[in-house]
């Protein structure tokens, strides 16, 4: 069994307004040295060992439904875990 943690955020290019409006909020709380906020969307996956291509899954979800890959940007990270 394999858990993945997906990570999606903005591209850099694409303005994030949910992340300005709570940068503008922290900043309204006193907190000054804070200077980007970036909003993004996690997902947690288990993947059965017997997909043994448990990376090109992933892509492809992410890819095909997770990201707007003209838009937003993923990264993952993928663990094994230890079969009871």
């Amino acid at each position: 069994m394999y858990f993945v943690k997906v990570y999606v955020t903005y591209k850099d290019s694409v303005l994030d307004p949910q992340g300005e409006a709570v940068k503008n909020a922290v900043h309204r709380l006193g907190y000054d040295s804070i200077e980007e906020v970036r909003m993004g969307k996690y997902f947690e996956i288990q993947v059965s060992s017997k997909d043994e291509s448990v990376e090109e899954t992933i892509e492809a979800i992410c890819d095909q439904l997770l990201a707007n890959v003209n838009m937003e940007t993923y990264r993952y990270e993928i663990k094994q875990l230890e079969e009871r």
